[in-house]
């Protein structure tokens, strides 16, 4: 088609505002989104189209089409419809926490409005505090961002339009306005904005997206109100550094005050048309411990200890760069330590078997590929706590792209289950991980090696009730009587999906089952046309996998830990003062398969990871000031080359990728499916609530208390209520009511917790002892 008159290749399933957005024309928007439902609340985005007036977020895109966007009648509409948007919008801009990047303020100069020839009578509108956000009805302009951002990104749907009680438009108005302008203006004084539980609180997970997608000052962050113009905040790109998204970030910061001037981190923003973010992410920046000091005894005593072989063992966390991993993979090789962690072990191991039999060096998903997708499915992943940032894109492609689909776990997930009547949900038992994978292949399987192809051939035995046993040989094939599925309804839901995703969690990478989970996910991958994610469970689960020679300690030796507990400690919070990661820059590689930068926010003056590989005698060129030396699959690149945004139609620029490479030797051999797993009737499970990731969103501004978290059907099972205090395995603490799941999980984010210990799976069947009300 053609958009004044540039010829314009695309596709017909695209609206003309999104083909202009990734062609670099500009049409004027203030409600639409990117990737959510069109609203027609503003109407300013009206092009010609061949002649004709069309609304470009909603029009799609038609071979031959022959677009105009600006017309001296398109922009005396626009400037209209400006006109009514700014009729009683209180003029409070040098005090309001928007100005300097409000839509509003753009548009208005943009369009040369410079007066208003229309009124009507007002009416006082206080300001509604929900919580985390605040919303100030006279600066809403009713745009909807806010809604369809929650319905069509988050999935948590807890925003709707009111009615706003207001005049009604007197009846000269209809002929004096143009139509659209009146349209327009009509809505604004019919609605505003309000919570769909009908509560004067905000009900959700609190991920602060609608305030970051307002574009007026309506709805702001209440920690943010008052504290700054944005215009003298400095922004600094980065990565979320504690999940595996790694989304992009902006740390926003500007001296503490007159006398201090130390950077302080006043808010973190998002490029909210591509990439949301979750509350760790924008809430969580403030978890480093001060801006470090040099202690030399300290220093010096690791690293005697590491030349002298005192310490033998490094044991870490996944909440690192690659740089860093890197620098540990060198020492280990040098003094002939073994490298300790045991989540990023678990993951490395399943990633090496699942590629001896997939034939691939990585998994071949990533979220291209869900926003593609057109059948989901989610197994071993308490989604929306394991990764929300990524159940936001799975629910966006259910939404936007019409994708159906399964979501499997053993707990159900009342908000998941809303995401869309075609996205089904199966609550099975936490040993039925195995039987998952056999009727993926069973259903989409092509080429299959004969011997697990006779496997999954239905035949008329009869299947044993799985209650009976502990572990059992799978041999049997009716998988969707064993999970309790609609087979029938799998079928038509399945039919002639041509980019089906299978996303796969921790829940996996820990089960009994793991090895043969490796192996069998290795042959979905292989022989469907599932694109597979499997999600790293922390922030750099995937870089540590990659770079690092994970081993066991020697019990024998000294331990040296890395932000963990140990012998010897060089932490943000333990022993020599180390950097946190809103200190650093380097890389991560997330979820996306990407290498992603991040960059310091605030600055350190302690000693870092490199001093004390400097110590002890490598050479700075090959530890973090380059990242030439990650390894075979990474790129000889410097993290400072890295690019790190979204353009406008939403390429992503963030670093790069590591593609899936072919390996030597694929492993065709049959191996034996033996379901190790315990069958439990009652379990806990071992998850964090939404938004808590590790000790650093623990000690940060939105860190809480560590509950048993449970769905009020497993209270009153156990007897129980909210708030009770309970005893698990000598821990005591509080019982707190999730009303949005069944079943009942506890958190490890609390390093004065150590719940881990007690959990060989992510499912354990613990005794809850009752102590004493609140």
């Amino acid at each position: 088609m053609w958009i004044d008159g540039k010829a314009i290749n695309c596709d017909e399933s695209e609206s003309i505002l999104n083909v202009a957005r990734k062609n670099g024309i500009y049409i004027p928007a203030i409600c639409y989104l990117s990737g959510c439902s069109p609203t027609l609340a503003c109407r300013l985005c009206m092009v010609e189209a061949d002649g004709k007036v069309v609304y470009s977020c909603n029009a799609k895109a038609k071979d031959g089409l022959k677009i105009t966007t600006n017309s001296p009648e398109l922009n005396e509409a626009r400037k209209a419809i400006m006109q009514t948007y700014c009729v009683n919008h209180p003029l409070e801009c040098g005090v309001c926490d928007q100005s300097g990047e409000c839509e509003l303020q753009n548009m208005v100069f943009h369009m040369k409005v410079s007066e208003v020839p229309y009124a009507i009578k007002d009416s006082y509108k206080p300001v509604q505090k929900w919580g985390i956000v605040e919303y100030e009805p006279a600066l809403c302009i009713v745009c909807e961002r806010c809604v369809t951002v929650c319905k069509d990104k988050i999935g948590e749907n807890r925003l709707k339009t009111v009615p706003r009680n207001a005049d009604q438009l007197p009846k000269e108005y209809k002929d004096e306005l143009p139509k659209d302008a009146y349209a327009v203006w009509n809505k604004f004084q019919k609605s505003l904005i309000g919570l769909a539980s009908g509560k004067d609180y905000l009900e959700c997970s609190q991920c602060g997206e609608c305030a970051a997608v307002c574009p007026v000052g309506a709805l702001t962050e209440s920690h943010f109100t008052y504290t700054t113009n944005a215009w003298e905040l400095t922004k600094i790109p980065s990565s979320n550094p504690h999940a595996s998204d790694c989304e992009l970030i902006y740390y926003e910061i500007k001296p503490t005050s007159i006398e201090d001037r130390t950077p302080k981190i006043y808010r973190v923003s998002n490029d909210f048309f591509f990439g949301e973010i979750d509350k760790a992410a924008r809430f969580g920046y403030d978890f480093n411990n001060g801006f470090g000091v040099k202690d030399e005894i300290k220093f010096k005593s690791i690293v005697e200890n590491i030349k002298n072989g005192t310490i033998k063992n490094i044991k870490f966390s996944s909440f690192i760069t690659n740089e860093e991993a890197r620098i540990l993979e060198l020492l280990s090789k040098k003094y002939g330590l073994n490298l300790v962690n045991d989540e990023a072990k678990k993951y490395q191991e399943f990633l090496n078997i699942f590629s001896d039999y997939s034939g691939m060096t990585l998994y071949s998903g990533d979220v291209d590929s869900i926003k593609e997708a057109d059948f989901i499915v989610v197994a071993g992943s308490f989604l929306r706590y394991d990764a929300p940032n990524l159940s936001y894109k799975v629910n966006n492609a259910l939404k936007i792209n019409k994708a159906s689909g399964y979501y499997f776990h053993p707990i159900e997930d009342s908000v998941v289950e809303g995401y869309s009547k075609n996205f089904k949900t199966i609550t099975h038992k936490p040993n039925l991980d195995i039987e998952i994978l056999l009727f993926i292949l069973q259903k989409f399987g092509t080429n299959l090696p004969v011997w697990i192809a006779d496997k999954l051939v239905y035949d008329e035995k009869e299947i044993k009730d799985l209650k009976e046993e502990t572990t059992k040989m799978v041999e049997f094939s009716k998988f969707a009587e064993v999970l309790g599925v609609n087979e029938e309804e799998f079928d038509k839901l399945s039919k002639d999906k041509k980019t089906p995703v299978l996303i796969i969690g921790e829940d996996y990478i820990k089960s009994k089952n793991a090895p043969t989970l490796a192996k069998l996910l290795g042959y979905i991958q292989r022989f469907t046309s599932f694109k597979i994610i499997i999600i790293p469970p922390r922030t750099n689960s995937l870089g540590v996998a990659k770079i690092c020679t994970i081993s066991k300690p020697d019990t024998n030796k000294k331990t040296l830990g890395y932000n963990e507990k140990a012998d010897f400690e060089f932490g943000v919070y333990e022993g020599l003062n180390a950097p946190s990661l809103n200190q650093q820059e380097g890389t991560f590689l997330n979820l996306d398969r990407r290498v992603v930068p991040i960059n310091p926010a605030l600055p350190y003056y302690g000693y870092e990871l490199n001093d004390i590989a400097k110590a002890l005698g490598l050479d700075a060129k090959h530890t973090i000031d380059y990242s030439e030396n990650l390894g075979d699959e990474f790129k000889s690149v410097k993290f400072d080359d890295l690019e790190n945004f979204y353009d406008n139609g939403g390429k992503n620029h963030r670093g790069y990728k590591l593609e899936p490479k072919k390996i030597v030797g694929v492993i065709d051999s049959e191996f034996d499916i033996e379901n190790k797993a315990l069958n439990l009737d009652s379990f806990i499970y071992l998850a964090n609530p939404i938004s808590q990731f590790s000790k650093f969103t623990a000690r940060s501004s939105i860190g809480e208390v560590a509950y048993l978290y449970a769905g009020a059907k497993f209270l009153k099972d156990h007897g129980l209520e909210d708030k009770d205090i309970v005893e698990i395995n000598g821990i005591s603490l509080g019982v707190k009511l999730d009303s949005e799941i069944e079943g009942a999980y506890l958190p490890y984010f609390d390093d004065k917790i150590e719940v881990e210990k007690f959990f060989k799976t992510r499912y354990e069947n613990l005794e809850i002892k009752r102590l004493k009300d609140e």
